[in-house]
């Protein structure tokens, strides 16, 4: 089996069904579909002998075990693609009856590759406001509805759905204090002073977009370092177009203005790396590094032994004061370090004193430019 995981909207129904037409398709998310697989789930599963896509399958996670028996009964690849939007409930149903029957694929959003298929890639700015969810480009939805009536679904929904809350308000406001510190390390009990809940409840709360593929979590680096280092994680939107629109960024001429500018520009820039990488089947090592002395990079990428130091800026014009952080990296005794890329948003790629420095808008494929693969 294949089970393929992402956010809601991110088009696991588009990708399964292009790519499988013949293959019945039902979705758990529907009412009567969903009990008529929980009233009787052999009978269910009979009209797909053959084999089928079952969609939102968190939704009934004890359907697993008696997929789990149609599979062991024959070993045929690919008889059964599942999607699912909600992490917890798929990987503690997967760890019990799936284990080593299934391949685990992610799906996000557009990334800038696929964005290319529908013109020009355009100013970064304006990607940030528009986001990269399927629809919003396909339909050429205005994005400020599209995210209000997404906010909307996820809130009344996914959140009741994974935790007991009662003032669906509270937590719209979370979320919105949340976008304002993207790209930067949470500190609870702040935010839990802002939104007027204990730094437990907050806590509980984190866990609800990052188990929804709303956020994601960039991890600190500190392995061999003696060094005091930071190492709680960085939070970063998985579509950044929410993120602006929880901020009230729309035109783009606001968000390249807005004090958050550098921050928006490096989540759209990781959150494209990870999303290269994630549809080749990775899962990539990424990293952030900072000291106790405010020594920071970026983005560090361990791939096949090395580390790769990666400044992101969202200046136009580039300046050798860019590269400091990255030389200053390289004399840590961490292994093989590699000379380093800076992304920027200006329109020259060069290289200086070893180092590259490129677009990312006008890469082909940021994952094998920055790792080499093939």
């Amino acid at each position: 089996m294949v089970t393929i995981l992402g956010p809601r909207q991110s088009g696991k129904t588009t990708l399964t069904q292009t790519t499988f037409p013949d293959m019945p398709c039902l979705s758990l998310e529907d009412p009567d579909v969903r009990m008529a697989a929980e009233a009787d789930p052999r009978g269910f599963l009979a009209q797909m002998e053959g084999g089928g896509i079952l969609e939102e399958v968190q939704r009934l996670p004890a359907l697993l075990s008696y997929i789990q028996g149609l599979v062991d009964k024959s070993r045929k690849r690919g008889r059964f693609i599942l999607t699912g939007s909600h992490q917890p409930r798929l990987h503690e149903a997967i760890s019990q009856s799936l284990a080593g029957r299934t391949a685990m694929l992610t799906l996000w959003p557009f990334s800038l590759r696929e964005i290319r298929g529908y013109g020009s890639v355009r100013d970064p700015f304006d990607l940030i406001c528009q986001g990269f969810f399927p629809r919003v480009h396909e339909e050429g939805l205005e994005p400020r509805r599209f995210f209000n009536g997404y906010l909307q679904t996820y809130v009344e929904r996914d959140v009741r759905a994974l935790i007991q809350l009662r003032d669906l308000s509270l937590f719209q406001k979370f979320l919105v204090l949340l976008a304002g510190r993207v790209g930067q390390i949470v500190n609870l009990a702040s935010l839990g002073s802002d939104v007027g809940a204990s730094s437990t409840t907050i806590r509980n709360w984190l866990s609800v977009p990052k188990a929804s593929y709303v956020l994601f979590e960039l991890p600190s680096f500190f392995e061999n370092v003696r060094k005091r280092l930071i190492k709680s994680p960085k939070i970063y939107f998985t579509d950044l177009g929410l993120g602006a629109f929880l901020l009230g960024i729309h035109p783009a001429e606001q968000a390249s203005r807005d004090p958050l500018r550098g921050n928006l520009y490096e989540n759209l820039v990781i959150a494209d790396i990870v999303k290269a990488a994630l549809n080749r089947g990775i899962r990539p090592e990424i990293y952030f590094f900072r000291d106790s002395h405010g020594n920071e990079v970026d983005l560090l990428i361990r791939d096949k032994g090395a580390l790769t130091p990666v400044e992101i800026k969202s200046a136009a014009t580039f300046s050798t004061g860019f590269l400091k952080q990255l030389e200053w990296f390289r004399t840590l005794n961490l292994g093989r370090i590699l000379p380093g890329v800076v992304l920027y948003n200006g329109d020259q790629s060069f290289n200086v004193r070893g180092v590259r420095v490129l677009n990312p808008l006008h890469v082909e494929d940021i994952w094998q430019t920055l790792t080499g693969v093939e």
